[in-house]
């Protein structure tokens, strides 16, 4: 019981404090295809491009606004994504912007499809849906 209590004690006094998220991590089908869509189409910066010969795949390190980070990983064959916004899991990426009409037009400047500007009505901000080549919900959001 002893032995319990200090335990307890030590797991409240070092309490696990997050400072940020560090990265968000993505498994695309079509490297190529990928890598242009978030360096080209959404303006990512590239950190780092390296070949794991050993996994026959790229981690591509992606600077994303302010600091944010993406890695982006080709597998070979991997499984298609299996659910919508609304199942368990990750549910989308949201990316902040300024301008969010600008944002769409520019988008769909790139044939992108886009779906239409929504309002959140508890923040009452507008948002709106796009996916990314591999079918993955992104979201831009007026900040």
């Amino acid at each position: 019981m002893v032995q319990h209590l200090r335990k307890t004690q030590l797991t409240n006094f070092f309490q696990m404090k997050i400072k940020a998220i560090h990265h968000i991590a993505i498994i695309c089908s079509d490297y190529e295809a990928s890598k242009k869509f978030y360096v080209e189409v959404l303006g990512c910066s590239i950190i780092k491009e390296t070949f794991r010969t050993e996994r026959n795949s790229y981690k591509l390190d992606l600077r994303v606004g302010n600091g944010d980070t993406i890695e982006l990983f080709s597998f070979t064959h991997p499984p298609e994504r299996v659910n919508n916004p609304e199942a368990c899991g990750l549910r989308h990426l949201a990316f902040a912007v300024e301008d969010i009409e600008a944002s769409v037009a520019y988008l769909k400047s790139q044939q992108v499809e886009v779906e239409e500007i929504r309002l959140d009505e508890i923040t009452e901000k507008r948002f709106t849906f796009f996916r990314d080549p591999d079918n993955l919900p992104l979201e831009i959001y007026e900040i």
